[in-house]
C-alpha cells in the first residue's frame, strides 16, 4: 500500500474508504466502540429517566411483571385523578380495583405505590396486581 499523507489518511477514515477486515477498518470500528462505551461516563448528554404517566384520566398503563406460581403479575399505573379524593389505604385500594377490574376482570391487589412528580405531588399510583 503506498504511503498516504495525514490529510489523505483522515479523508479515507472520514469517508470510510477501507475494505472490511483491513487494519484501518478495524481501527475505525474500535474507535467507534470506544466512543459508544466510554462517552456516557465522560460526557453529560442530559438524558434522564422520565416517569411515564397515562395522558388522559381514563387511561391505565399496564406493564407485565412476571409470574407468581400460576398467576400472572402486572403493574397497572392509574392517574391520581382517577382515584378521586381517596385518602385512606382502604379507599385507595378500592379505587384502584374500580379502575383495574373493568380492564382485566377479577384481580388481587398485592400492593400499590404513589408516583410523585418533581414537586412531590402524587400524579399516579403503581399497583401490583395478580391475575
Amino acid at each position: 500500500m503506498p504511503q498516504r499523507s495525514a490529510g489523505q489518511l483522515f479523508k479515507s477514515y472520514f469517508f470510510w474508504a477501507y475494505e472490511r477486515g483491513s487494519f484501518h477498518y478495524d481501527v475505525m470500528v474500535t474507535l467507534i466502540l470506544i466512543f459508544l462505551f466510554l462517552s456516557p461516563h465522560f460526557v453529560d448528554f442530559k438524558d434522564r429517566l422520565v416517569e411515564t404517566v397515562a395522558l388522559h384520566a381514563s387511561e391505565v398503563l399496564v406493564k407485565e411483571a412476571g409470574t407468581v406460581g400460576t398467576s400472572s403479575r402486572f403493574v397497572y399505573q392509574i392517574r391520581a385523578d382517577e382515584i378521586g379524593g381517596a385518602k385512606s389505604d382502604t379507599e385507595i385500594r378500592a379505587a384502584i380495583l374500580r379502575a383495574v377490574e373493568p380492564i382485566s376482570g377479577e384481580v388481587t391487589l398485592e400492593r400499590y405505590q404513589a408516583v410523585v412528580d418533581a414537586q412531590g405531588r402524587v400524579v399516579a399510583y403503581d399497583a401490583w396486581v395478580l391475575r
